[in-house]
């Protein structure tokens, strides 16, 4: 499970919108990313190139799975798991119930 990021949305959403204005002033997009990364306080310039990254896919622009996407497949997985889970369950119960039915052979 992914751990929740210490920068809120706001500031994510922020860093994308500011490398997108200020990436005509620098040679490189990784430059303008370094630039808006010490400019905010982010650690580290790869935080901000993926957040841009995910933007593109959210918007289109770059193949990829989405936000929205990705949830529903974590929500489909987690729920594949339940279901699974409860199928040795009702198999487990069938088999133990139907032992406890059966005559015992000890004399």
């Amino acid at each position: 499970m992914a751990r929740p990021s210490p920068y809120p949305s706001e500031l994510r959403e922020r860093a994308v919108r500011m490398v997108a204005e200020i990436r005509p002033n620098y040679p490189t997009e990784w430059a303008a990313m370094k630039a808006i990364a010490a400019k905010l306080g982010i650690g580290a310039a790869e935080t901000v190139r993926t957040w841009v990254r995910k933007a593109e896919v959210d918007a289109g622009r770059r193949p990829g799975t989405t936000s929205d996407e990705a949830a529903e497949i974590k929500r489909l997985k987690a729920e594949n798991a339940e279901l699974r889970a409860n199928e040795i369950l009702k198999a487990a119960s069938a088999f133990f119930a139907a032992e406890l039915d059966r005559p015992s052979k000890r004399s």
